[in-house]
C-alpha cells in the first residue's frame, strides 16, 4: 500500500452505481488512475471530498493501471474559484490529464499547479498565471528553447528587433512581418522570465505556448475552451 500523498482531482466519473474513476494528480507520482469504491454512495464520507481543486491527502494500493483508493481526506477547503478563473482552472487539469505521462513524477510541476490555482484564485485575469502553467508544463516536459540568444548567431536578443520561432532550431533574427510565428525581443525576454507587463507580451506568450503545446495536445479539440467559448457568447448575447 502506498503512503499517503498530497493530490488534487483533476477529473472524475461515474462507475457502476455507486463508485467514481478518478484521474488525480500527485507530488511524488504525477498522474495517477484510482477507483473510488463507493465514493457515490449516500453515507460515503467521500461523496463532498473528491472535487476539483480540494487538497487532499490521499492512498491507494494496487498494481497495473488502475490503483484503488484506500483513503482520502481533504487538507483545507477548495480553493475558491468562479467565472474565468474557474473555466481556466479546468483548462489546466485538461491539459494535464492529456500531457502527463501516467505514473510519472512531476514534483516540481505540482507545486507550479499549485501556485496557478492559487493564482487564479486571487487575481481577475488568469491569462498571466496560464501562460506561466504552459510554459512551466513544458519545461517538465523537457522542451527546451533559449528565449535569451538568437538561435542563428548567438547573439543576445535585442529588445527591439523581431525574431521568428523555428521548430526544433529556436528564435532567428528576422525581417519579416509580424505573423503568427514573429515575436520581438521583448516578448522573449518576458517569456524568459515568465513577467508579462503588457497586454502584448501576454498575447505573444499565448501565441508561443500554443504552438509549442499543439504536437503534445494533438488535433483533438480542448473541451475546456469549448466551454469557456460557449459561456463567452452567452454573456456577450
Amino acid at each position: 500500500m502506498e503512503g499517503l500523498q498530497r493530490c488534487f482531482v483533476l477529473h472524475s466519473r461515474p462507475y457502476s452505481e455507486t463508485s467514481l474513476i478518478l484521474d488525480v494528480f500527485s507530488e511524488n507520482h504525477g498522474r495517477v488512475s484510482l477507483m473510488a469504491k463507493g465514493a457515490r454512495g449516500k453515507r460515503s464520507p467521500l461523496k463532498g471530498a473528491l472535487q476539483p481543486f480540494t487538497p487532499l491527502l490521499m492512498k491507494w494500493s494496487g498494481r497495473g493501471e488502475m490503483h484503488t483508493l484506500r483513503h482520502a481526506e481533504a487538507m483545507g477547503l477548495a480553493i475558491p474559484l468562479s467565472g474565468n478563473a474557474l473555466f481556466s482552472g479546468f483548462y489546466l487539469n485538461e491539459i494535464l490529464s492529456r500531457v502527463v505521462e501516467p505514473e510519472t513524477s512531476y514534483h516540481q510541476l505540482f507545486f507550479d499547479y499549485v501556485n496557478a490555482l492559487t493564482d487564479l484564485a486571487q487575481h481577475s485575469n488568469p491569462e498571466p498565471a496560464l501562460r506561466r502553467f504552459e510554459l512551466a508544463l513544458l519545461d517538465s516536459l523537457g522542451y527546451g528553447v533559449d528565449f535569451l540568444h538568437c538561435a542563428g548567431s548567438g547573439e543576445p536578443v535585442d529588445a527591439s528587433m523581431t525574431y521568428i520561432f523555428r521548430e526544433q532550431q529556436g528564435f532567428v533574427a528576422s525581417l519579416m512581418k509580424s505573423n503568427n510565428l514573429t515575436f520581438t525581443g521583448s516578448d522573449l525576454e518576458a517569456l524568459a522570465t515568465r513577467q508579462f507587463s503588457t497586454a502584448e507580451q501576454l498575447k505573444a506568450a499565448k501565441r508561443f505556448t500554443r504552438l509549442a503545446l499543439k504536437p503534445y495536445l494533438g488535433s483533438k479539440p480542448l473541451k475546456s475552451r469549448e466551454l469557456f467559448m460557449l459561456r463567452t457568447r452567452k454573456l456577450t448575447q
